[in-house]
């Protein structure tokens, strides 16, 4: 087993999986047995071929999909007995980022960062674009502030480009005030160097606010360079688990052979 691979629970583990299983068809399994968990302010990217099962796993590791067997422990609480009301409590101390950013499309990036807020304030969504205290649009320019998007945060989401929606979606995220970030595939949409640039920016800003992040990427390079823990999954099983710093991406790119 890898760094922080242990599966027993620990006061600064984040996220905690143990014997982990998901299958969508009878005797076809996308995830086998899996293992590992998160110390607080680690940023553990998940690496793996198309169909290796990353993505499945990230979803399974926050109950957007119900895994088949094993047990996810988030801050300390097991996921499998809690109802509906009581996991959104939950993962609402999560800010999820995914490929396609989901963002509203008429509605301006301060209103779309203003979203952010939702789970921890219960707001009208009509009330809070509109009339949001300004205490919290303050908050959210400055969630905008910091991917350098203030000068966009009255246009409309349908007319950003690409990187600058998905840095609206990390700014959305931030504004959630949460204690882990999850983010499945956040720069397969975007093009080398807006991708690199969404990369070094999310990455830096977890870093500085002391967050713990888990990530997706089929990028090993982006695994390796803004990751400092990396666990690769091949056919649905953790083949490696390492600091980024002792990784050759050369000898990583054999899993994707």
């Amino acid at each position: 087993m890898g760094p922080g691979a242990a599966a027993s629970a620990s006061p600064v583990a984040d996220l905690v999986v143990s014997a982990l299983g998901k299958s969508f068809e009878p005797g076809t399994p996308v995830l086998r047995n899996v293992h590992f968990q998160v110390t607080t302010g680690q940023r553990v990217a998940l690496i793996g071929a198309n169909g290796a099962g990353k993505s499945t796993l990230l979803r399974c590791c926050m109950h957007l999909l119900r895994p088949d067997a094993g047990e996810v422990r988030l801050f300390g609480t097991p996921l499998g007995g809690l109802d509906a009301q009581a996991l959104r409590r939950l993962r609402a101390q999560v800010g999820f980022v995914f490929q396609k950013h989901n963002l509203v499309p008429r509605l301006s990036a301060l209103s779309n960062v203003l979203h952010g807020a939702l789970p921890r304030a219960p707001l009208a969504r009509a009330w809070l674009q509109s009339l949001a205290p300004a205490a919290l649009r303050e908050e959210a320019m400055h969630c905008l502030e910091r991917v350098g998007l203030t000068h966009i945060a009255l246009r409309r989401a349908d007319k950003l480009s690409g990187g600058q929606s998905q840095r609206v979606a990390v700014a959305r995220a931030l504004m959630q005030r949460p204690r882990l970030i999850v983010a499945d595939e956040p720069a397969a949409s975007l093009d080398p160097v807006a991708g690199d640039e969404v990369m070094s920016l999310f990455s830096g800003l977890v870093k500085d606010e002391g967050l713990t992040m888990v990530f997706t990427s089929h990028d090993l390079v982006h695994a390796v360079k803004y990751a400092d823990r990396v666990i690769a999954l091949q056919r649905g099983e953790i083949v490696l688990d390492a600091l980024s710093h002792e990784i050759d991406v050369a000898e990583l790119r054999t899993l994707y052979a």
